[in-house]
């Protein structure tokens, strides 16, 4: 197989990998086909007016200030004398619009909107808004039109202000919030002109929807314990308040409106959200009005949490829900049926009716959620052979059955706390049964996977070990053996989609299944290559293999723990910064190696720093640049009075050009956060030098000089322009001392290889890799370049983490991007996020790349080392996931123990016409064991 095919044949397998990830972990949860469920009495309310104050945490709601007074005067008054309260917990993850998704149409949203931006509808589902009568919303135009777009019947309407509002550098976000109250006072004050609106209004299930913003825009750009976030709650308690009298006026005080206050997700204090923070995820929730109890008074109560003391309200019931809870609770408020989609479970304790009616919508809210499990189980039903299919025990079709009879029964004998028990029994077992047929196929395309995972892996190490090593023998191909072999391969291949033709599965479990097949046959037909490894293994001396096994391991597990604890890739560098003491390499090259200790120590203190954003630091911004500024003024000087000058004058302005893009997006940092902060907004100038910069980083190296140092030079100029505007504090100083370690790096792979007898120390200050390089200087491999491999994947693990975590959703701070856009635009500002991240990558791949070159392998070698170290970083991502995490450490070393293997240098001599290359570390072993000498050039490396 030829590289090309070989590195198309790596990533289309790793594509399957990824998107498996969707089908077996984050497929939709919905089903269709369900009778709505209604609760048959009458409902206490005729209208619900629902306020969801996007990103409003519950402790910054229900805390007092600091002089005693409530902070929400007007909300704090309804819990204490009118309403009940408490808390709403969401789920992973906390956005906008799966929030809005489980408090409107009760179920938790898969994870796979995220590539719609959470605005459009990926699958379509039942509401509360759907089911009502009429359904009036303002608010944003990113949450509104997905309720209106996925609802039947042309009831459903909206007023949303305009995308370009929601400015994170506008002047006062709390405005978006008064938007939202003015017009629902002009909608009601214009409905006394007009007859159809007014009977509209009077009719029953009526939704009247608020979403207020501007808490959570505040949130995000001066942070949750800030003036402007704490003011603009002040201002949406008086805007409740209003708008709330107003409503009852309107309908002459009839007591037929019920009121619901409460969020989508909290936010941390660092001003993101998207995880499981308890910041984020505990919301309020004040519910008041019809059908609604009042505040009970209570003498004592437990939480695992102390806030009922820090807030005061130790007296009164606090009774918490899960966010989905709410949706049937708005249901039964005013009467309509249940969504169909609902998994919530009606919070009887918020209701103030009769025991009967409390009864009865508990019963509706079993069934709605039984229907569910129905559905589900009659679809697997139908997609699995019958022998094979395994039914849910504890909710069989007499189990259903009997626990509805014996439900209805105690409603008619008017034991309704017997009803209300067994009916949470039923639901607890129906959504139980929901998860059980949800991931049925877990376990099966789990296993599909690793198959397909392990077997690429170990055709992966065979290849390698065939083609550039001379631990295997060359091997006569049986041809009548390899024919037998294909088509045993070949009907396993029919069989297993004959098995899934009959079930009707989906399309992508032909590929997940029948990936397995052509790789485990790749690896089979080299059989005779896994035998003369064992042979040579088991030819070697124990200690030392078993010494170069725990090290490695050691290295590996330090990988996989930095992708749970960024500290230890501190570890890592501590361990790194003794490299030159346990090599001997200090002896040759003290100051080289003086230098890396320092740096790699430096490095280290950066996993040990806070995720970033949660301390911006805008003069560590301005340090960085500065600091920048001077290193390359400095590096001009030194080359305009080198031998080495410039060839022409353009070399020169190009230098100069990247000098001042620095100075610029030093200048743009501190002037965008000046005008943020005196609430000016972005200024225009700002954003297009911004622009302009990121546009020009990506052109400049290319025009640069094509001497070594000064292109890695340029590169890290103009990617430091881009930097220091996506920077919010002490990462800026990451790349830095980053490209400063790679830089030295560099150079001690140059004193390793003189050090190992390998070849002649380059000049590296004179390397031009724009000339051919002679192909006949291409060393053979060794050892070290396993550990030079492994450098580099542990140097692209500390890019990606080196800073934050960029597995968790809220280490992203849109205060990053601040200096290009303000206005809310999540995939422009995902984009940029993403480049943030890349940077420190591309810096280590180019190190990486000047390495290979200056260290006589081929260049074709490197780009592909540079592909499959990128592949393999995405195996280590999928450790990620449940599925792999579950494993023993002992298994994730098997998957990850390729990865060294992928990265060594491993290309074929020019002119051998196929004869494999020699792996100078197997040779050694091999002559040693058999008494012989090593060949020519390695006689010093022998030695030593």
């Amino acid at each position: 197989m030829g590289i090309p095919v070989f590195i198309l044949a790596g990533l289309l397998v790793h594509c399957v990998f990824l998107v498996s990830i969707f089908d077996i972990y984050f497929s939709s949860p919905l089903v269709h086909g369900m009778t709505p469920q209604q609760t048959p009495l009458p409902p206490p309310a005729k209208r619900l007016v629902l306020f969801v104050a996007d990103g409003l945490r519950a402790d910054s709601l229900y805390e007092l200030n600091s002089n005693g007074t409530p902070r929400a005067p007007y909300l704090r008054s309804i819990l204490e004398n009118n309403g009940s309260w408490g808390i709403s917990h969401t789920r992973v993850p906390t956005e906008s619009r799966p929030g809005h998704v489980a408090l409107i149409a009760g179920f938790y949203e898969d994870v796979s909107a995220v590539a719609k931006g959470w605005k459009e509808n990926p699958v379509e589902f039942d509401s509360v808004f759907n089911e009502s009568k009429y359904t009036w919303g303002w608010g944003s135009p990113d949450i509104l039109p997905m309720f209106a777009k996925g609802a039947t019947g042309d009831h459903v309407y909206t007023f949303c202000y305009t995308a370009e509002s929601e400015d994170f550098g506008a002047q006062d976000a709390a405005e978006l919030d008064m938007w939202v109250f003015d017009h629902v006072k002009s909608f009601f004050n214009s409905s006394r002109s007009n007859q159809t609106l007014f009977s509209a209004l009077h009719e029953d299930r009526v939704v009247l929807f608020l979403h207020l913003l501007g808490i959570d825009t505040n949130g995000h750009a001066h942070r949750p314990n800030s003036r402007e976030y704490k003011e603009n709650i002040k201002k949406v308690d008086e805007g409740i308040k209003e708008i709330a009298s107003m409503i009852e006026n309107f309908y002459g005080n009839d007591g037929k409106t019920a009121f619901i206050l409460t969020s989508d997700h909290g936010m941390t204090d660092w001003g993101s959200h998207g995880a499981g923070h308890p910041s984020e995820t505990l919301t309020p929730l004040i519910v008041w009005g019809a059908g609604v109890n009042y505040p009970q008074k209570v003498t004592s109560q437990f939480f695992e949490d102390n806030f009922l003391k820090e807030w005061k309200l130790e007296d009164l019931k606090r009774m918490d829900v899960n966010q989905a809870d709410i949706a049937p609770l708005m249901a039964s408020l005013i009467g309509v049926p249940f969504p169909l989609n609902s998994v919530g479970t009606l919070p009887l304790e918020y209701l103030n009716n009769s025991a009967h009616f409390k009864a009865e919508s508990m019963f509706t809210n079993a069934v709605q959620i039984l229907e569910q499990f129905k559905v589900k189980m009659s679809q697997k039903k139908e997609t699995t052979l019958s022998f094979l299919f395994t039914p849910f025990k504890p909710l069989s079709d007499s189990e259903q059955i009997n626990f509805l009879k014996k439900t209805r029964l105690y409603i008619q004998q008017e034991k309704y706390d017997e009803a209300v028990s067994l009916c949470k029994t039923l639901i607890n077992l129906a959504l139980e049964g929901l998860s059980y047929y949800h991931t049925y196929d877990r376990l099966f395309l789990g296993l599909s996977i690793a198959m397909g995972f392990v077997g690429w892996t170990t055709y992966v190490i065979l290849v390698i070990i065939k083609t550039h090593t001379n631990l295997t023998k060359t091997v006569q191909t049986n041809n009548q053996e390899s024919t037998v072999l294909f088509y045993s391969f070949a009907f396993v291949g029919i069989i297993i989609a004959f098995f899934l033709l009959i079930q009707t599965c989906p399309w992508t479990y032909y590929v997940y299944c029948l990936l397995p097949v052509p790789v485990w046959y790749a690896v089979v037909r080299e059989i005779p290559v896994i035998q003369d490894l064992a042979t040579n293994l088991l030819s070697l001396r124990i200690g030392q293999s078993i010494g170069f096994l725990l090290v490695c391991t050691l290295g590996i597990e330090i990988l996989v723990f930095s992708f749970f604890y960024r500290s230890a890739l501190t570890i890592g560098l501590l361990v790194f910064a003794g490299w030159p003491v346990i090599t001997q390499l200090w002896v040759q090259a003290k100051t080289t190696a003086l230098i890396w200790t320092l740096l790699c120590v430096l490095l280290a203190i950066f996993p040990l720093m806070p995720v970033v954003g949660r301390e911006p630091n805008i003069s560590l911004v301005i340090a960085a640049g500065l600091l920048t500024l001077l290193i390359s003024c400095f590096s001009l000087a030194s080359l305009c009075k080198s031998e080495n000058k410039y060839g022409n004058n353009e070399d020169l302005k190009i230098h100069f050009y990247q000098v001042l893009s620095i100075a610029l997006s030093t200048y743009v940092v501190s002037s965008t956060h000046d005008s943020l902060k005196n609430k000016q907004g972005l200024p225009l100038l700002n954003q297009i030098a911004s622009w302009m910069t990121l546009v020009s980083s990506s052109v400049l190296p290319l025009l640069s000089p094509t001497f070594l140092f000064r292109r890695l030079f340029s590169i890290l100029l103009s990617l430091m322009s881009v930097y220091l505007l996506l920077s919010t504090g002490y990462e800026a100083l990451f790349p830095l001392v980053l490209s400063g370690l790679m830089f030295v790096w560099i150079n001690m792979e140059q004193e390793a290889l003189q050090h190992y007898g390998l070849s002649l120390k380059q000049k590296l200050a004179v390397f031009n890799f724009a000339y051919a390089t002679d192909i006949s200087q291409f060393r053979q491999l060794h050892l070290d370049d396993v550990r030079r491999s492994f450098f580099f994947v542990f140097f692209i693990v500390t890019a990606f983490f080196g800073t934050g975590n960029i597995a968790s959703v809220n280490s992203f701070d849109p205060a990053s991007v601040y200096c290009f856009l303000t206005v809310f635009s999540p995939f422009m500002m995902g984009g940029l996020l993403v480049l943030k991240v890349v940077i420190p990558f591309v810096l280590v791949s180019c190190a990486f790349e000047a390495i290979q070159v200056t260290t006589q392998l081929s260049s074709k070698s490197g780009r592909k080392d540079a592909v499959t170290s990128v592949l393999d970083i995405a195996q280590l991502c999928r450790m990620k996931l449940p599925f792999l995490r579950a494993m023993p450490s002992a298994f994730l070393f098997v998957f990850i123990l390729p990865v060294p293997c992928l990265l060594s240098p491993c290309t074929m001599t020019p002119g051998t016409k196929g004869r494999p290359r020699e792996l100078q570390a197997s040779h050694l072993c091999a002559q040693q064991d058999h008494g012989a000498d090593p060949p020519g050039n390695y006689t010093k490396a022998h030695g030593k």
